[in-house]
């Protein structure tokens, strides 16, 4: 049977690959509702409160969890239950993903130079395909004339001397 209301957030997947994400989706959502405090042990929330949380949780859970944890009726022990499961995915997971942030490389890019020069023409909101070419075009005329100036005088050469008339 499908969900007949749209989910406020993805559910938690019986495998936990999304678990950081649903954790992080589910706390947030449950302190904009004003039931924070019934995942947080030695709560003094009332019982209406924490049924409403765990219609929450349950609702963001795959079926597979929901027929698991068929028999927890307090959203703690859910809560607990979940994260004895699979908070060790934070050790694993969270290593890769900041290897993979720092190891990143741009898809359609060498480097990052190439992408940030692509991006400035991008922020400069061309309307026109027109104004981007003489755009481009004035700035292959300053490189070329940086190239000129270069060639006649290389970097480190000695300075001009000084003439006397």
């Amino acid at each position: 049977m499908s969900n007949l209301s749209k989910l406020e957030f993805v559910a938690l997947a019986i495998s936990g690959n999304n678990y950081l994400l649903w954790v992080l989706d589910a706390e947030i959502h449950l302190d904009a509702k004003g039931l924070g405090d019934t995942i947080k042990e030695g709560n003094e929330v009332s019982s209406q409160d924490k049924a409403k949380a765990m219609i929450v949780l349950r609702r963001h859970l795959d079926e597979g969890l929901k027929s698991e944890y068929l028999t927890l009726k307090v959203s703690f022990q859910l809560w607990t239950s979940l994260k004895e499961r699979y908070d060790h995915l934070k050790a694993t997971v969270l290593p890769r993903a900041l290897r993979e942030w720092i190891h990143l490389r741009l898809q359609d890019y060498k480097t990052i130079s190439e992408y940030n020069s692509v991006q400035q023409y991008c922020e400069n909101g061309f309307k026109k395909y027109s104004e981007l070419i003489s755009c481009l075009l004035v700035a292959k005329q300053h490189n070329v004339l940086v190239m000129k100036n270069h060639e006649a005088r290389p970097t480190g050469s000695a300075p001009f001397q000084k003439r006397m008339w």
